[in-house]
């Protein structure tokens, strides 16, 4: 180690929006203005970027080559007129939103907001170190006693990770502990500061894809001032400082940089099942057979099916259950005859009960592999550093490969054999899976596209380009669908692509409550569409009571499925206990009524960027008591999910935010219709068929119809349960529908209906108007459906065809809708 701090920092040039600085020896650093609230600092060691290309900043219609995009193009950016000042000692930038006081000498920067407000500064004299003898380059940053840190992708441990150090280096980490493990799968070097004394929220992006640390305080050194710190074994500092300033509005703005979540087919919200047994069965297309039709027998909805990579494990490996499947040989692309004589027949099978095919890929060839030798030969495999031989590792069931995605000749030979091997034989997904790329040589060498680059500086990037080819392979064959693909590892820029999910967790109460703050990170960190292995993958079979309870939190994610690989290799299913068999179909089939509310949130999401869960500081920032909540959380801006997390417990205490900074607000327990000032924590009986749930005043929740599998039935049912202020308010929401399937949506064949609800203490009324009328709706009539006890009298914009109430003591309202 060798340390270097750049000292004798002088501005040399200033060309349109970006300002060139230089050190005593020869360090380069460059400030951009990008947009009044966007400001990217950057530095250069070496005086040049060690990687000249970018995979996470978008282009200018969110557009991101296969190849990357040059680090020196702005054009997607606004690039402002600014105002600035020069003394001998210091450079002052100042946009409509922010002053930037540049400090030359040891340079270091101090942020402040257009009111003067000091937020972020620099740590002094230490603010941009690197190492002589390594690639090591750091930022330092001061530290407020007060802040809280979110983000960063998927982390284990709470949501603000104050105190914390955390490497980012992607790992199969199986079994992992949700509360204290790392490093985990992905990389997402990108974290939001909440300035609590201020009420300020900004975002720092760091582009940078090698090996990353993160230290929120954990580390005190006596002769500084107190600090935190970013740390990368290759690259560039390259960071992008977002201001809010709320979270909400970083979350959103960083979804711009790097691209919006990418729009899934409906029936990807519907129940996705998977197990590990079946596919490790010498009958595994029979396995599979009578896997379809429990779900049929027991009544349990299903869209997806998972299929395992047993699928692929050579012939001669022995097939009898109870084998260590770690140590299978399994191709990619190779399916075992024995096993699934008859792939095409199983996936018709699926398909006639309604519910999708994924099958799990692995992005590394095995020298046994059949095809290892034609890959080798038009060097398809990332290379070793002294030889034109392939990278060699240890990967599941011997020594391979991995795939170098960044040779355009592998990235076709993948699209070709997902077409080929799979989508021709009726498989619907891709499951993109064991794709972290464990590789423990950073000077490998990879194509870079027709630029050798080091692994080192890029190793996150080839999860992300096997996606893309999966994803273009998919486009391809079916050119009038979304495709949806499903993928563990990656880095940010995935959800472009990909749903994904916190990887295999282990079957503990413990992982439930600390698997929420894991999604919730990966939520703030413009990766929306996620969510967790229900029950557990690994470890002992979960109780009845630990099931119904992790299958009530998981309902309310965005990706809802329950896979496990049990310590007795049996598989977690919702009928494998008769006692809580009814209570977990009502939970399947209250999450397939959902999804007209929850298709609204993931077309916000990929519209606009706003999360789908949320954590409570994102919607209540003003209130000092969200900032730090972990585990209770937001399913869009409607419904307070507050999960049961303990075992044995019937009750338990809910915090109920402020709604807004001079209003505490009012909340209604979805169950009961009883009304809750905010601003309190109240005690909540919890059943254990019942996790508490509350809706703000004016709230909206539209549901559907339950059915098998979405599309089993016509889509015609819409009943809005919606909250009047229990004295005088307003809310609205918009409900988005299309045709869920096709690509027309990009085309304005999608219909916006925003619902309005004004209520006085005597009376409510209910408006429809429509933003968007470019898909003709699949019904005549809306439901209101109110709490129990409201009977207020309800008027509304459009006619009213009859209004009873029912035994719950509701009001129902049939409203005509008039599109």
């Amino acid at each position: 180690m060798r340390i270097v701090n750049p000292t004798g920092v002088s501005l040399v040039s200033h060309q349109g929006n970006s300002l060139l600085f230089t050190g005593k020896q020869g360090e380069q650093f460059q400030i951009s203005v990008l947009a009044d609230d966007c400001i990217r600092v950057q530095h250069r060691p070496e005086n040049q970027s060690r990687l000249n290309r970018t995979w996470i900043i978008v282009g200018k219609d969110g557009d991101m080559p296969r190849s990357g995009r040059s680090r020196d193009d702005l054009s997607p950016f606004a690039l402002p007129p600014f105002e600035m000042d020069t003394t001998d000692d210091r450079v002052s930038i100042k946009t409509n939103d922010l002053q930037l006081q540049i400090a030359l000498g040891d340079f270091h920067i101090t942020w402040s907001n257009e009111e003067n407000q000091v937020f972020a500064a620099d740590l002094q004299s230490r603010a941009y170190p690197y190492d002589h003898h390594n690639n090591d380059v750091y930022h330092y940053m001061e530290r407020r006693p007060d802040e809280h840190y979110f983000g960063f992708g998927e982390r284990s441990g709470l949501l603000d990770k104050k105190g914390r150090r955390m490497r980012m280096f992607n790992v199969d980490a199986m079994g992992y502990n949700a509360e204290s493990s790392d490093p985990l799968y992905k990389h997402f070097p990108f974290y939001i500061t909440l300035v609590p004394e201020l009420n300020i929220a900004y975002g720092l992006l760091y582009d940078n894809l090698s090996t990353t640390t993160f230290d929120m305080g954990c580390e005190i050194d006596n002769y500084y001032n107190p600090f935190r710190y970013y740390q990368a074994e290759d690259g560039d500092i390259d960071y992008y400082m977002i201001y809010g300033p709320t979270v909400a509005d970083v979350v959103q703005k960083l979804s711009k940089l790097t691209g919006r979540m990418i729009l899934p087919p409906r029936w990807s919200l519907g129940y996705v099942a998977s197990a590990w047994s079946p596919t490790e069965m010498p009958d595994a297309q029979q396995q599979l057979k009578k896997l379809v039709d429990d779900h049929a027998a027991h009544d349990i909805p299903c869209s997806v099916y998972q299929m395992s990579s047993g699928y692929t494990v050579m012939e001669s490996e022995r097939t009898q259950s109870g084998i260590d499947v770690r140590n299978d040989q399994r191709f990619v692309f190779n399916w075992n005859k024995s096993r699934v004589p008859n792939p095409q027949a199983m996936s018709n099978y699926f398909h006639q009960a309604g519910i999708k095919v994924a099958a799990n890929i692995k992005p590394a060839l095995l020298t046994s592999h059949p095809q290892f030798n034609d890959v080798k030969l038009f060097n398809g495999f990332i290379q070793s550093t002294e030889t034109n031989e392939p990278e060699l590792n240890i990967f599941w069931g011997g020594e391979g490969a991995f795939l170098d995605f960044t040779n355009p000749a592998t990235f076709d030979w993948w699209k070709m054999q997902v077409g080929e091997n799979l989508l021709a034989k009726g498989i619907d997904i891709t499951w993109n899976d064991n794709n972290e790329y464990t590789l423990w040589n950073d000077d490998a060498r990879c194509h870079g596209f027709g630029e050798t680059i080091r692994a080192g500086l890029i190793r996150p990037l080839f999860s992300l380009l096997m996606s893309q080819s999966s994803y273009e392979a998919q486009q391809e064959f079916l050119p009038d669908e979304r495709p949806f693909l499903i993928c563990r590892s990656g880095c940010i820029g995935i959800q472009r692509f990909a749903q994904t999910w916190s990887g295999d967790n282990e079957t503990s109460w413990h992982t439930l409550r600390y698997n929420i703050p894991m999604g919730l990170g990966m939520s703030l960190s413009n990766a929306p569409n996620t969510g967790h292995d229900v029950g557990g993958l690994v470890g002992p079979m979960p109780g009845p009571e630990l099931l119904v309870r992790w299958v009530q939190n998981g309902i309310f994610h965005p990706r809802f499925t329950i896979h496990s690989w049990n310590d007795d290799a049996s598989y977690t299913n919702p009928w494998m206990y008769p006692e809580t068999e009814d209570l977990l179909r009502s939970l399947f089939k209250f999450r397939y009524r959902l999804i007209p509310y929850l298709y609204s949130l993931f077309f916000a999401a990929a519209e606009s960027g706003i999360p789908i869960i949320r954590p409570m500081v994102y919607e209540f920032q003003h209130d000092p008591n969200c900032h730090t909540e972990s585990f209770d959380f937001m399913c869009g801006p409607n419904l307070l999910v507050a999960s049961v997390l303990e075992e044995g417990a019937r009750s338990r205490a809910v915090y109920l935010p402020k709604i807004a900074q001079d209003n505490d607000g009012q909340w209604c327990n979805f169950h009961s219709g009883e009304w809750h000032s905010g601003g309190k924590t109240i005690q909540v009986n919890a059943p254990l068929e019942q996790i508490p749930l509350f809706v703000p005043a004016g709230g909206f929740l539209p549901l559907g119809k339950a059915m098998r599998y979405v599309g089993e039935q016509p889509d015609d049912l819409r009943q809005i349960y919606v909250f009047p202020h229990p004295e005088q308010g307003r809310g609205s929401f918009t409900l988005i529908e299309d045709d869920g399937l096709s690509l027309d949506y990009q085309q304005g064949g999608v219909t916006e209906v925003v619902l309005t609800v004004d209520s006085q203490p005597d009376s409510v009324h209910l408006d429809i108007a429509f933003e968007r009328q470019g898909f003709k709706l699949p019904y005549e009539k809306f439901e209101f459906i109110l709490p129990e006890g409201d009977h207020r009298d309800v008027t509304a914009s459009n006619s009213i065809i009859k209004t009873w109430v029912d035994e719950q003591n509701r009001q129902h309202v049939e409203v005509v809708v008039n599109s």
